[in-house]
């Protein structure tokens, strides 16, 4: 069941985010207005951040409400209220003893679990994430787009390292090996190919100061720190709390809508990274009367919204299930194969090199396959023995 729920994770996220950058993509080139005599790019990212989590929200709630219990409150299907599940009777010959170790574990998790603890972890995770994607579109003013790419290679290390200093957690030794090997073959992979598209893009960039690799080089260090604390904040949240991954995509998302709202209706004067437009007029209003002079945005804004809603619901059952390294893993590869299908649908040559980092990213995650299914074997072996006891006594 495990390795079924692992499978539908990847081939959701595989899928429902190739369809979001295609439109992410349509996104980023100019719009023809609706008299048809002029083009615009469409420059509000928070007004499309407000749209993708508003409508993940939404789409989280509706699975929380579809998969919840009739018995259970709002609070309690929405993962503010701790909800103890009935112990199993276990035939240990002492039905006392075995009351006891249920008031015991109801005592343990009512110490550990605190709403307003909660609440705050969903709020942090919110301004990371509200705070990473601006950091990361304003590097690529800096540096090229190749550049960019082989930084969010390595998410894959922020990813830990924040586990380790946030939250002290330590990691099996082949994990590092397995962040190692995805980090380095996807970076062979990317700078030893002979695609030269990066070079015409950084020509056409802001990169002319002498600190301007600099800059750009701190703002992507910025957003994969950001990045980094947010996905740690969600395995500390899954820890400490009892919440599954839908809930925790519902409140991410209300305190991210809540934020980028906030934003766009604010009146703002300018601020780098943050807030770069100027003129003091607020970007929701600006976003508005685009749409109305740019009709032609509304279908590929609502499939970025739509595919990044339903991508979400994948990965946060992958965060749920799996961990913050496996999900990381599972989006890092996606970008190797959406390059490896390119290459067979368009016929593309890979050089050497690129087919050299394709194997030792294979190789890491085959390292990781082999690991995780030796563990749910000894799990397997555990499990049947405990029952085997039990069935003796």
């Amino acid at each position: 069941m495990s390795f079924i729920r692992l499978v539908l994770c990847v081939a959701g996220v595989y899928s429902m985010f190739l369809l979001w950058a295609i439109a992410q993509e349509r996104l980023s080139v100019p719009f023809k207005s609706i008299d048809g005599q002029s083009s615009e790019k469409f420059k509000s990212p928070l007004f499309m951040g407000t749209c993708q989590s508003a409508l993940s929200s939404l789409s989280a709630l509706i699975y929380i409400l579809i998969r919840s219990k009739s018995t259970n409150t709002l609070s309690q299907t929405l993962g503010l209220e701790h909800v103890e599940a009935p112990s199993a009777p276990v035939s240990n010959g002492n039905g006392k003893a075995n009351g006891n170790g249920a008031s015991h574990h109801h005592e343990k998790a009512s110490t550990r679990y605190s709403r307003k603890a909660l609440l705050l972890r969903y709020l942090q995770c919110s301004v990371f994430i509200t705070s990473a994607a601006p950091f990361g579109f304003a590097a690529l003013s800096y540096i090229s787009y190749p550049a960019m790419v082989l930084g969010k290679s390595c998410k894959l290390v922020p990813v830990m390292i924040m586990n380790v200093l946030l939250y002290r957690r330590k990691f099996a030794p082949h994990k590092y090996v397995v962040v190692l090997m995805v980090t380095l073959g996807i970076t062979i992979f990317m700078g030893m190919g002979g695609d030269k598209k990066g070079k015409t893009k950084k020509d056409n960039g802001q990169g002319q100061t002498p600190y301007a690799n600099m800059i750009g080089a701190a703002y992507l260090l910025i957003n994969l720190a950001l990045d980094g604390a947010t996905n740690s904040t969600q395995d500390e949240i899954f820890t400490r709390h009892k919440v599954t991954g839908q809930q925790m995509m519902f409140w991410i998302n209300i305190f991210c809508t809540l934020l980028t709202s906030v934003l766009s209706v604010l009146p703002l004067p300018y601020i780098p990274v943050i807030h770069p437009s100027d003129g003091g007029q607020s970007e929701l209003m600006g976003a508005l009367t685009f749409i109305r002079n740019h009709p032609s945005i509304i279908t590929p804004l609502a499939q970025f919204a739509l595919t990044g809603a339903l991508g979400q619901l994948f990965i946060f059952e992958t965060l749920q299930h799996f961990g913050s390294l496996t999900l990381v893993t599972i989006t890092l590869t996606r970008k190797l194969f959406t390059m490896l299908l390119s290459v067979i649908v368009y016929n593309h040559k890979l050089t050497k090199g690129q087919w050299l980092g394709a194997a030792v990213v294979f190789a890491g995650i085959s390292v990781e396959a082999f690991v995780k299914r030796k563990d749910v074997h000894t799990k397997r072996v555990i499990q049947e023995k405990e029952k085997a006891k039990i069935k003796s006594l």
